[in-house]
C-alpha cells in the first residue's frame, strides 16, 4: 500500500519509487528528493501530510534496510 501510495500521490514512475532512499525524503520542508529521475535529473515532488503519515507508519512496522526505502526481494 505504502508503495503504490507513494507513487499515486508524488506522481512517480515505478523505476523512481523504486530508488527512493529514506533520506530522500524531507519532513520540515514537505518534499521528496528523487534521484536519477527522466533524463537523468534529480528533482523535487510535494510530500502531502497524509502520504508522510503512512511513510511513517511503514517505517516503524518494516524497518527497511538502508539505503532504500522499499527494497525489493533477497536475490536467492
Amino acid at each position: 500500500r505504502a508503495v503504490l501510495m507513494t507513487a499515486y500521490a508524488a506522481g512517480l514512475r515505478v523505476s523512481e519509487v523504486t530508488a527512493l532512499k529514506a533520506s530522500g525524503i524531507d519532513a520540515g520542508r514537505s518534499v521528496i528528493r528523487v534521484s536519477n529521475s527522466k533524463g537523468s535529473k534529480d528533482r523535487y515532488v510535494m510530500l502531502s501530510a497524509q502520504l508522510l503519515t503512512l511513510l511513517r507508519e511503514y517505517w516503524k512496522a518494516v524497518r527497511p534496510p538502508a539505503p532504500y526505502l522499499f527494497p525489493g526481494l533477497p536475490p536467492e
